[in-house]
């Protein structure tokens, strides 16, 4: 046998196994509608709450829309727009929003975790159904809460919530090693089909989309790593398409109810609806205070209502579940195609944030066309670096198409820094003072770092400091950190982050925002990425308001600056062979498989200020290379056998570049 035979057999084994464990595992239809009637029955019936407004709380946030709603006309709508940037501020407006819906309450995402930030918000919401708000939840299946203890119980929890799971892979919520190889052979396409909208609605009047889920480092309370991500909580008549778009989902064939999932139903067969379990809280004074801060309507008016903008017209634009049948029509995935337009229609400037820089053939044919322009638009990317990054596989293809986005395309690049001084953060809330720690090559505090004790920290503006791994509270599970699908090796995430030289809770982009000429603002779900035009399911939020996107511009520009990033530049050109080397390695990035050519045509560089150097300039200013030192192409990054195993990838995954 050919070990080609050999490895078609063992996939051939493993998804007849698969499947055959699958068959063994399902429910009849008998079987299922008993566990249905099981969790309907069980469900309570009593509401705490005999006013028409469901005992809401008063909020001036929530307020807001009915503002909106007064001052709007339908020639001329209003809204309320306010940029949630800060992990904390995003959880303390969903809770406060929460508590203070009336009758309904949409919640969409990609990832609900059972970590503390999730369980919260899942009380929460427990919480508004009791008191005679209808709530609705919908999550992927890939990242849905992984227990199916506390799944059985929403089940059964209250006739106001009901819980469904989009596009479950054998009509399971938790999947094993053979589901997901199974899947990945059987039915490759539908399996990395996801639903990567995120939506929290309330009322049908006031809505919240961006790049959070439910998991605590979406919020700032990992004690390893964090997001810094962005949101945009919008107030007026726009929820309505919000909520059109929410209702086309819930309605989706691939949205199947809890209590109908096989695992889930024969749960419910053996055990009826079990209790919710006792939350296990890591951090429970934490806890507590998020609790209080919500119903604090000080504080909400002044970190939400006060910074919040007057604007006109606003767009949601959200792709529709069709988007996932063979046969689909052009309205039913506008996503994409709006947002080429956008960019397409720049005249000065584009300004990018993005995660994962990897472009599918039709962006890089738009960014060529825009280049060819006289004078072409710039172009300027905030996106993560190696050391940032919480997919190392997806950067591995951005950083082999390094010259291509720079000669070609005229990209600014600027690469996040894993230790950002000025990220919008409280750092002072993550954990006490103390340097950063330098790590020995087996990953311990080196000799004379700081502590010794692996305990470092990350410093924060005006000297306050963030926290590090082991100082308050050990991380007790391992985390999905990414969005990547399950590779066919592993059940968890496809790839980790790198470690570092340095101890210390790290930060790594997740924001996906835009802004146009000054003037369009864009915040939404969509990574400007291959996935996103073809397999997920995507929301943005369009804003034509000056002064909104010029908030928004400075929010992303704050990332860029030197204290949160690296720039991406030529190198200085060798004074031997320099035309060679360059032909060399653009052949070498041109190959369809191999690029094996060690010296790249760019690196990073970090900004050293000083008398001739008082504010940092363009990669094409003749100053850049004497303000700016090379700190190589990983900086911060413990490479070791890392390096290889990141060539490696940029020598054989560019094949992997459409599902990355």
């Amino acid at each position: 046998m050919t070990r080609r035979s050999a490895v078609i057999a063992a996939r051939c084994a493993v998804l007849w196994l698969a499947l055959l464990c699958s068959a063994c595992a399902s429910l009849s239809d008998r079987q299922r509608d008993r566990a249905a009637g099981i969790a309907a029955g069980a469900r309570s019936t009593v509401v705490e709450c005999e006013q028409a407004d469901a005992c809401a709380l008063s909020s001036p946030l929530y307020d807001l829309a009915g503002q909106a709603r007064a001052a709007s006309t339908p020639e001329a709508p209003r809204h309320y727009a306010v940029i949630l940037d800060q992990g904390s501020d995003a959880l303390l407006a969903r809770l406060n929003l929460i508590r203070s819906a009336r009758e309904r309450i949409d919640l969409q995402t990609y990832i609900f975790d059972k970590d503390d930030s999730a369980r919260l918000v899942l009380d929460e919401l427990l919480a508004a159904a009791r008191r005679g708000v209808k709530v609705r939840v919908l999550i992927d299946q890939l990242s849905a809460i992984a227990d199916l203890q506390i799944l059985a119980a929403l089940s059964g929890a209250h006739q106001n919530f009901s819980i469904r799971i989009y596009n479950p892979s054998f009509g399971k919520a938790k999947l094993n090693y053979l589901d997901y190889a199974g899947s990945v052979l059987c039915c490759f396409r539908r399996f990395n089909q996801r639903m990567h909208t995120k939506l929290l609605l309330v009322d049908d009047r006031i809505g919240i989309s961006g790049g959070r889920n439910y998991q605590d480092d979406y919020f700032d309370w990992d004690a390893e790593y964090n997001f810094r991500d962005r949101d945009v909580l919008v107030a007026g008549p726009e929820a309505a398409a919000m909520a059109a778009n929410f209702q086309a989902f819930w309605e989706a064939r691939r949205s199947v109810p809890a209590e109908r999932l096989n695992d889930v139903g024969r749960t419910l067969l053996r055990e009826g609806v079990p209790a919710m379990p006792v939350p296990r809280y890591l951090r429970p004074e934490r806890v507590q205070a998020a609790r209080a801060k919500a119903s604090d309507a000080d504080l909400v008016r002044e970190r939400f209502v006060e910074p919040a903008f007057a604007v006109g017209a606003v767009r949601y634009i959200a792709d529709l579940p069709q988007k996932h049948r063979r046969e689909r029509r052009d309205d039913d995935a506008p996503a994409a195609p709006e947002l080429e337009a956008l960019i397409r229609g720049a005249q000065k400037e584009v300004l990018l944030q993005t995660p994962y820089l990897v472009m599918s053939k039709q962006a890089q044919a738009m960014f060529r066309d825009m280049r060819k322009r006289e004078p072409p638009p710039q172009v300027v990317v905030s996106t993560n670096s190696l050391a940032a990054t919480d997919n190392p596989v997806v950067y591995s293809m951005s950083f082999k198409y390094k010259r291509r986005y720079l000669r070609e395309f005229g990209f600014r690049i600027h690469e996040y820094k894993p230790f950002p001084e000025d990220a919008p953060v409280d750092y002072a809330a993550l954990m006490p003072e103390g340097p950063p720690v330098a790590l020995s090559e087996d990953g311990r505090a080196a000799a004379g770092s700081g502590s010794g004790s692996g305990s470092g920290r990350i410093r924060g503006p005006s000297g306050s400091i963030g926290p590090s791994a082991g100082s308050q509270g050990e991380t007790t599970r391992r985390l999905q950190r990414t969005e990547s699908r399950p590779s066919f090796l592993s059940s968890g995430a496809a790839s980790e982050p790198l470690p570092l030289k340095r101890a210390g809770v790290r930060m790594g982009l997740h924001a996906k925002s835009m802004v146009i000429d000054g003037e369009t603002a864009v915040i939404g779900t969509h990574n400007f990425d291959p996935r996103s035009e073809n397999y997920n399911t995507e929301a943005a939020v369009v804003i034509d308001d000056p002064a909104f996107a010029q908030a928004l511009a400075d929010s992303i520009r704050r990332d860029m600056s030197p204290e949160n990033a690296w720039v991406i530049a030529p190198r200085a050109k060798p004074p031997v062979f320099s035309g060679l080397d360059y032909s060399l390695g653009k052949v070498s990035e041109a190959l369809p498989i191999f690029d094996v050519w060690p010296w790249r045509y760019a690196t990073s560089y970090e900004f050293r200020p000083g008398p001739d150097c008082p504010l940092p300039v363009a990669p094409k200013d003749p100053a850049f290379h004497r303000c700016y030192v090379a700190v190589g192409d990983f900086p911060e990054v413990n490479v070791g056998p890392k390096w290889l195993y990141t060539r490696v990838l940029t020598a054989f995954g560019a094949g992997l570049v459409p599902i990355l």
